[in-house]
């Protein structure tokens, strides 16, 4: 089987932490080099085992022998090096958000387009097979109708320097975490909101959003609740509630660090309640996926069009904070 050769665009921790040792597992993929704005990349190179260190974004563009970048820089950067990427025919895997909005996602996704490669944004939770036997048990009708459903996803964030803060980088929880419960949502009930409503609780300092909670309405009479924040205790977790029953999912975005990376699953129905676990290496399975429809040439299952509604959806969602109202949707 061929082996995509990647090349990584910063150090970051999720980078070094998450998907670099993912590559590293795959059936499909080696990481030939990474690069740093300065010398930080040689140390981590040698640490990490990876043959070659670049001090710039540009020499690992340059080096021929790449066939795709995993870039995990800040959000605020990620148009720049996307586009840049695509120019030097490497393609690309890039942490979510991809984009700050629509037009910028819009504008990358053409430029991957135009010089022929593959682009995807990396929601790793979506490849953990949980999900989808979440889905297999909504449509065996175990729960009746579904009517409504709540993400929520948050953390402590007390460091003050953290990139998350940072608004010209594109800074925020709803960013960050919030991006998860709207994609999970979707992504869950497969369909796409007619209106969006959200409210934030914005630092005084950083100008961030630091908690966000909000209502997403569809058309077939659906509702979804979701919130995110910096500033309360850890949660991660989804609940889709029917006619009969209710499916409550634990673990839903970071169960890699549950041991196994086993994702909790609870149904709950007329005839009692029924835990079960699903393991699986969400990075590992999203590399290998990337990696897999670049070498077969066809698209990723996470598509460009996509990524484009899910970005309308946070477009909406920071829309409605700011204006204080419902945003409804096309």
């Amino acid at each position: 089987m061929k082996r995509l050769k990647w090349g990584v665009l910063s150090t970051a921790n999720i980078g070094q932490e998450q998907v670099i040792p993912a590559i590293m597992r795959s059936e499909n993929g080696t990481v030939e080099a990474i690069a740093s704005r300065g010398k930080k990349a040689i140390s981590v190179a040698e640490r990490l085992e990876i043959p070659k260190a670049y001090t710039s974004y540009e020499e690992l563009l340059k080096d021929p022998n790449i066939d795709a970048v995993y870039i995990p820089l800040p959000n605020g950067l990620h148009k720049q090096w996307v586009i840049e990427a695509a120019k030097h025919g490497k393609h690309v895997l890039c942490e979510k958000p991809a984009a700050l909005n629509y037009n910028e996602l819009k504008e990358m996704i053409d430029a991957c387009k135009e010089h022929s490669v593959r682009f995807m944004e990396a929601f790793m939770y979506q490849f953990h097979p949980q999900h989808e036997l979440v889905k297999e048990i909504i449509a065996s009708g175990r729960i009746g109708d579904v009517s409504f459903m709540r993400a929520s996803f948050s953390f402590v964030l007390d460091d003050d320097s953290n990139i998350r803060l940072d608004s010209d980088l594109g800074g925020g929880s709803l960013y960050d975490i919030g991006s998860y419960t709207l994609h999970s949502i979707c992504n869950l009930l497969n369909e796409q909101p007619t209106a969006v409503y959200a409210n934030a609780r914005i630092h005084p300092k950083y100008s961030v959003d630091t908690t966000v909670a909000g209502i997403l309405s569809f058309g077939n009479g659906v509702q979804a609740s979701f919130d995110c924040s910096f500033d309360v205790t850890d949660r991660q977790a989804y609940q889709i509630v029917g006619s009969e029953g209710t499916i409550d999912v634990l673990s839903a975005y970071r169960p890699d660090i549950n041991e196994n990376g086993e994702g909790q699953i609870i149904i709950t129905n007329a005839t009692g309640k029924e835990t079960v676990g699903v393991a699986g290496d969400q990075y590992k399975l999203q590399v290998e996926h990337f990696a897999n429809a670049i070498i077969e040439d066809k698209e990723p299952s996470y598509s460009n069009e996509k990524m484009l509604q899910n970005m309308k959806v946070l477009d909406a969602a920071y829309q409605s904070i700011k204006e204080g109202k419902c945003v409804e949707l096309s």
